[in-house]
């Protein structure tokens, strides 16, 4: 026996836009004001050496999911508008033939992607005032599959993501490769 459906097909397609619109608009992370914070911050990297073609390079590591098969990082303090705040910038490395020694040597030909913990004076208490961002090499940002710009407070209270990954960090800075930024350090 045929039913008339209950939606027509475009009134389906609708409702599917609209709900992932919401969800987009519901996220706590990647609107206007932290793709905005995002391009002044990827400004100041590139202008003091953190980032870009003039980056100043690190020692390229072995990596973990999800970051890179090769890593490095750099870290320092950087002042974005009225705000310093401690920088902490890896960059991602993989793709076929990548090595540490291949890194060293070409390392725009492997770069994946850029990404970093920015602390923001009032940003975030709950998690230690990070702002997270996951740059492309060229400084535009990377986006999750619902096609959300990965800046801000990146997944935050998500069971998977930067916030939830990095809460495992021990001494409470949510830094993994050190202490140094833990509080009252």
């Amino acid at each position: 026996m045929y039913t008339k459906p209950l939606l027509s097909l475009s009134a389906a397609a609708g409702l599917a836009a609209l709900l992932v619109s919401s969800q987009v608009s519901a996220a706590p992370f990647g609107d206007d004001d932290d793709v905005a914070y995002a391009k002044k911050l990827w400004h100041e990297m590139t202008k003091h050496q953190f980032a870009g073609k003039e980056a100043i390079a690190g020692t390229p590591y072995i990596g973990v999911h999800p970051h890179g098969a090769i890593l490095d990082t750099i870290d320092g303090s950087l002042k974005v508008g009225n705000n310093t705040g401690d920088l902490i910038v890896k960059r991602n490395y993989g793709g076929e033939g990548v090595s540490k020694s291949a890194v060293a040597d070409q390392p725009d030909k492997y770069l994946d992607a850029v990404t970093v913990m920015y602390r923001r004076a009032g940003y975030d208490a709950d998690n230690q005032n990070w702002f997270w961002v996951k740059y492309k090499p060229d400084g535009s940002l990377h986006t999750n599959p619902a096609g959300i710009p990965l800046a801000g407070r990146v997944a935050k209270g998500a069971p998977k993501g930067c916030i939830a990954c990095h809460a495992a960090a021990p001494g409470g800075d949510l830094v993994f490769n050190h202490d140094k930024f833990a509080a009252g350090m």
